[in-house]
């Protein structure tokens, strides 16, 4: 049975329909309001993200860009650009290195993972081969000390590449008093390997002549084709005089005998076994000679520590691909290796000595070492890198080239990153102008690097602080900005943080540079006085102004006098005939405003006279030499300071302790 539809439902239906048709919007449903009606916050905002339609000017001026809206618009413009550059891509890249054929860098680890693929057997592993470095060193550098004995003479006194009889600081005292004898005293040494590159870093003079990043070597065979009977002046380095005696061997170090002769006449100069001696034509107090066929079973073992130490970090870094236990075990044996062989802070320690001496600086490089794998990005670079191959030649090389810079590095003519030593050192200008423009182009490619992976702000921004800082140092009165190998290290290493081949490799020399610093020189302030960076330099005081001397011909004789002193700090003169200090005259004594010189019958050589103040006992600057020929005319001296004082790592009373012991 059918049913009909219901009437009022169809007329339900047709009456909404004409309500629908019917119903017209008040003006504020779509938005047309009255200009003076109030806003409504709850109205919503469209906001176009499409980029299809241009943003008006007066809208990008409501944006951050509202407080430059002093600055021209093309330059809004510009800057907005560069910001964006800076900021980088929409989606960021993170640099991953794929190893070039992986079948060959993945073998190692394949290998191990097949052996031994748990991890305790593996960190068992680690620390016997660890323990394994350990005892092979040791070995190593206990057969370095041993030295047989030189007949008749015993064991022969271990001395350092800067040895001198003659001691710095005027410190023979008047007429060389305090560093007698001069003649018929024996002395057996031992000398380290590489002293030939040991060098002056402040002028030395030697009569009119001035030496500087030089070895000090004065005099040598009297006939420069033969290597018979050579003759050094007192104040050459001992070693340095051996090596080009050919005595011992400049890479491998080793022993001799030397012998005091006392005064000597015409220094002969001449270049032999890589070293140039240089020549004085007049005599002095104290020289020595080396005595022939004499010698002791010894020699430096540095190179074979050196190999150990990196046979077994180049094991240790094709087989793990742990970050952490080859960077600290890398830092580590370098460490060790640096300072107890490859470049001691010290040749004259003893083996305990110097283990005390490296191990206090150990423990607190070893915090800084948690800080650059931590903090500065190495963990970042290193973590899940795969590529052992190129890990071990461009970082783990790397590092050890930074680590061997006394060795690696020393052809660059930069010794000391002062201003003084760049203006008086032959091509240190050219050499820092070469080395900035590389660092331009690395910082360069680094910053496109960083742009690519989104982090570019973050590292400008702590550059920035770092200029800052710099700025801030810089402007310290009373103090000197020193930029020392660990703090260029630490300065640089942030900028290293991604996983690239060049980043591998800069990190690598940064990380060595740091070892290096610490292992060699210890954590110094990278802040110091100008006294602390004066050493024995020029002091930059006044001058004696000296009268015109007075030669007596017949009796062979020079009498000096001198001009009032400038300032009365100055308490009397001191005068230096043949770089010995002769005359010591207090301008409050009677007497003591003239020195005469007599010449010693039928001495035909010059004569060189130098004048500096004192204040107290203490010295200052002296001037250049002064000239009394043989022929009995005075050459004045030329403007300026010269210098007397004399580099001697070693204390004095090392040296005299020493000699003391073998006086014939």
């Amino acid at each position: 049975m059918s049913h009909s539809p219901e009437p009022h439902s169809s007329l339900s239906s047709d009456l909404d329909l004409q309500q629908t048709h019917d119903h017209h919007p008040h003006p504020s449903e779509i938005g047309l309001t009255h200009p003076d009606a109030p806003i409504d916050d709850r109205a919503p905002r469209f906001d176009d993200d499409s980029g299809n339609a241009p943003t008006p000017r007066f809208m990008q001026e409501e944006g951050v860009w509202k407080r430059w809206k002093w600055v021209p618009y093309p330059a809004r413009k510009v800057g907005r650009a560069v910001v964006r550059w800076i900021k980088g891509p929409q989606t960021p890249k993170t640099w991953k290195i794929e190893p070039l054929f992986p079948v060959i860098q993945h073998a190692p680890i394949n290998l191990l993972n097949r052996f031994l693929p748990n991890q305790r057997p593996r960190f068992w592993l680690f620390i016997a081969y660890f323990a394994a470095w350990i005892l092979a060193f040791s070995l190593v550098l206990w057969r370095g000390q041993t030295a047989s004995d030189i007949d008749g003479f015993g064991q022969p006194s271990v001395i350092s590449c800067g040895t001198t009889f003659w001691t710095k600081d005027n410190g023979c005292g008047l007429d060389g008093m305090n560093c007698r004898p001069f003649n018929g005293s024996y002395f057996p040494f031992r000398c380290p390997s590489n002293c030939n590159s040991y060098q002056t870093l402040n002028p030395r003079a030697v009569g009119v002549q001035e030496v500087v990043y030089a070895p000090l070597i004065i005099g040598g065979p009297a006939d420069s084709a033969t290597a018979e009977d050579p003759v050094y002046r007192g104040d050459s380095f001992i070693c340095g005089a051996a090596i080009h005696a050919g005595v011992v061997s400049a890479s491998q170090g080793g022993c001799g005998l030397l012998y005091l002769v006392g005064q000597s006449p015409n220094y002969t100069g001449s270049d032999r076994n890589g070293i140039t001696s240089y020549g004085f034509d007049s005599y002095f107090p104290l020289s020595f000679t080396f005595q022939s066929g004499v010698g002791c079973q010894a020699r430096d073992d540095r190179w074979n520590l050196l190999a150990v130490s990196v046979v077994f970090t180049v094991v240790l870094s094709l087989f793990t691909t742990s970050s952490a236990a080859f960077f600290f075990a890398t830092f580590i044996i370098a460490f060790w290796q640096v300072g107890m062989a490859s470049d001691r802070p010290s040749e004259t320690y003893s083996v305990g000595a110097l283990f005390s001496d490296i191990l206090g600086k150990f423990l607190p490089a070893m915090f800084c070492a948690w800080v650059i794998y931590d903090k500065m990005g190495v963990r970042r670079t290193l973590r899940g890198l795969t590529a052992q191959v190129e890990k071990t030649v461009l970082w783990l090389g790397a590092c050890w080239v930074g680590a061997l810079t006394n060795y690696t590095l020393d052809f660059i003519p930069i010794q000391r990153l002062t201003g003084h030593d760049l203006e008086q050192q032959p091509g240190a200008k050219a050499a820092l102008a070469i080395i900035v423009i590389i660092l331009v182009i690395v910082v360069a490619f680094q910053i496109w690097y960083f742009r690519q992976e989104g982090r570019l702000v973050r590292y400008l921004k702590l550059y920035a602080l770092f200029i800052l800082g710099i700025i801030i140092s810089v402007s310290l009165p009373g103090l000197n900005l020193r930029i020392h190998h660990y703090i260029l290290a630490l300065l640089l290493l942030p900028g290293t943080s991604m996983q690239t081949r060049p980043a591998l490799l800069y990190q690598g020399v940064l990380v060595g540079l740091f070892i290096n610093g610490i292992a060699r020189w210890g954590f110094d302030p990278f802040l110091q006085t100008s006294a602390s960076l004066q050493n024995d330099a020029q002091l930059g005081s006044a001058l004696p102004q000296i009268l015109a001397p007075v030669i007596n011909s017949s009796l062979s004789t020079i009498t000096f006098q001198w001009a009032s002193p400038p300032e009365v700090r100055y308490d009397g003169i001191s005068i230096l005939v043949n770089d010995v200090e002769r005359f010591r005259g207090y301008f409050d004594t009677p007497g003591d405003d003239s020195f005469v010189w007599t010449r010693a019958n039928g001495s035909s050589y010059n004569e060189y006279f130098r004048f500096g103040y004192m204040q107290g006992s203490e010295t200052e600057d002296y001037t250049k030499a002064g000239t009394w020929t043989a022929e009995m005319e005075w050459i004045e001296m030329e403007s300026g300071a010269s210098k007397v004082r004399r580099r001697n790592e070693d204390p004095p009373e090392l040296m005299q302790r020493s000699r003391g012991k073998y006086i014939s």
